[in-house]
């Protein structure tokens, strides 16, 4: 496993004046902790959690808010996985933000090892690497749970962008809640294995993030973040103009839900007039993978990006 190339180390015991205060709120707080990079980063923010394997639209998501927060000033923690984590902290550094990673092993211990590099660029972009774990300790199963209740605590809100049942996203909800902290979920759809989780705590009184302002909403309640302007000026003759475009059928289908080949066929064959239904929808659905407005997702299905 590939450690970090560098960055300054610290052990920062429990009452000492670097400790953050918010891990007090966590099911046994760590009695140290080891971080490599800034220990300032380590303030209250934003978590971004989701599946590993996450489709196109919850990393899409987990990007988008990421930025948001970032370009905003918000700390974006997650937890260094694959996925929709490892496209949060992407996301964040890429705005010029700083982010934080718990590791469920030592913080010298890059897992997973392709995430190396996102690890040392988290270092240089001034936020930190942080564990319960002492330096060198390989990560096991049962570590990366008892990391999310970290994860959990130290930020002020945690948004949920894509969580199967049971999963571990779900588990950091579960913490979230038990120390008292707000869970922020985007919804999915409800025929997608990948969003039962996400779903069933709005089901259960989780906040829904439907849209960039129920976002920027959340924000500026939870941090005090005022709404950025989405479009400079002068750009509104275009946006105008983007609005009363006609919206295909297939891109309004896909922007609901994930849909077999099957499903899309049937679409196409009732708006492809005299064209041949594959050949109509071979052309949309490249459109809408060029626009970046749908993928196709690993299991063949076409769904939103997010």
């Amino acid at each position: 496993m590939k450690a970090p190339t560098g960055g300054p180390r610290w052990e920062i015991a429990r009452g000492d004046a670097g400790y953050p205060e918010a891990l007090l709120r966590a099911d046994k707080p760590p009695e140290r902790l080891y971080v490599i990079g800034d220990p300032a980063a380590l303030e209250e923010g934003l978590a971004i959690v989701g599946a590993r394997k996450a489709t196109p639209y919850g990393a899409g998501c987990a990007r988008r808010f990421a930025r948001m927060a970032a370009e905003r000033g918000v700390v974006v923690i997650s937890g260094g996985a694959r996925g929709c984590d490892g496209a949060a902290h992407e996301a964040a550094l890429a705005a010029g933000g700083r982010t934080v990673a718990f590791l469920g092993g030592g913080p010298d211990v890059a897992y997973p090892s392709e995430h190396a590099g996102l690890f040392q660029r988290i270092v240089d972009g001034g936020g930190a690497l942080v564990s319960e774990h002492p330096w060198g300790t390989a990560p096991l199963p049962w570590m990366f749970r008892n990391r999310n209740r970290l994860i959990a605590a130290l930020a002020r809100t945690t948004l949920i962008v894509e969580a199967g049942l049971p999963s571990g996203t779900f588990s950091t909800a579960d913490y979230a809640l038990t120390a008292s902290r707000d869970v922020l979920v985007v919804p999915g759809a409800i025929t997608a294995a990948s969003s039962r989780g996400a779903n069933r705590l709005l089901y259960q009184g989780a906040t829904p993030v439907v849209d960039d302002d129920s976002f920027s909403d959340a924000l500026f309640s939870l941090f005090g973040c005022l709404k950025q302007q989405e479009a400079p000026a002068g750009k509104g003759k275009g946006a105008a103009a983007r609005a009363k475009a006609p919206t295909c059928p297939i891109a309004a289908a896909l922007a609901v839900e994930p849909l077999s080949m099957e499903s899309l066929l049937g679409i196409a064959a009732h708006n492809c007039g005299n064209e041949d239904p594959r050949t109509w929808l071979a052309v949309r659905l490249a459109e809408a993978e060029a626009a970046g407005t749908a993928a196709r997702y690993p299991d063949g299905t076409w769904g939103p990006l997010g």
